[in-house]
């Protein structure tokens, strides 16, 4: 059962292992356009089953946080105090699981903080966004604007979603229900990840990280996941006929187990 917090504003979706488990709790930080409500159907329920303390933060702006009115003044630092605060919250230093702009949020967490864990999905690379802006306009300039046009805050339809998104076939009333809750991202922690504040390599703690992409990903090529994965000198794993919405593609409890079977793996 999803239960809701608030903290300091913020909203924070919980699950909790049917049995009390030494495992160590788990913080999901959602992407760009989205909210903790995007791991509340899928990877809370699989990982509260597997005996983990499941939980997931609405960042300022986002679902059911304060700051809606303000969402493009936000920035990646803000991101990075909401996480911070939601940690010292907890009273106990959670593995990390980020996806898209949650990862990015979490490496830069990682200049200033320890963590047991990190695990980056679609993950932003630490060289920021401007090259997969670059890839997304050349290979798919249709979806290169009609993102665009979501930034301006028009609204978009279920056909570009699922191109976006996805790269199997999925059910029509999730898309649907996905389009209802998605909103608009903050114009400045997009500059902040295309350039002027991206991770500083030279202060970050290095926990145990799992780097994980997609082979179909248009908004985190598969190459950029390998790039991220190059630079912390670790191995990834790309996800074969997957798009960026891993936790949502027909075949997410593969993503899923993937991370469950590192997380079994980490000395605490």
């Amino acid at each position: 059962m999803i239960q809701h917090h608030t903290i300091e504003g913020l909203e924070l979706l919980s699950c909790s292992p049917r049995r009390r488990s030494s495992h160590p709790p788990l913080l999901f930080i959602h992407g760009a356009f989205a909210g903790a409500w995007m791991w509340s159907e899928t990877f809370m329920p699989f990982f509260a089953a597997a005996g983990y303390a499941c939980h997931a933060l609405s960042l300022r702006g986002h679902g059911g946080s304060h700051g809606g009115e303000r969402i493009d003044w936000h920035s990646i630092a803000d991101y990075v105090d909401d996480v911070t605060t939601t940690v010292t919250w907890l009273n106990e230093t959670p593995v990390l699981i980020g996806h898209s702009m949650g990862g990015f949020v979490v490496q830069k967490f990682l200049e200033r903080h320890d963590a047991p864990g990190a695990a980056l999905l679609c993950s932003v690379p630490p060289q920021g966004l401007i090259a997969s802006q670059f890839h997304l306009m050349l290979q798919k300039p249709q979806l290169f604007a009609e993102l665009n046009q979501i930034l301006a805050g028009h609204h978009t339809d279920t056909a570009t979603l699922h191109e976006a998104l996805f790269a199997s076939e999925v059910d029509e009333a999730m898309l649907e229900t996905w389009l209802g809750k998605m909103q608009s991202e903050s114009q400045r922690a997009l500059w902040d990840m295309s350039m002027f504040n991206l991770p500083n390599l030279f202060t970050m703690h290095r926990p145990p990280m799992l780097i994980l992409g997609a082979e179909h990903d248009a908004l985190v090529p598969a190459f950029l996941v390998q790039s991220t994965a190059h630079t912390y000198g670790l191995p990834c794993h790309i996800f074969r006929g997957m798009g960026h919405a891993v936790t949502h593609e027909k075949e997410w409890p593969l993503v899923a187990a993937t991370v469950r079977d590192w997380l079994a793996t980490l000395k605490l």
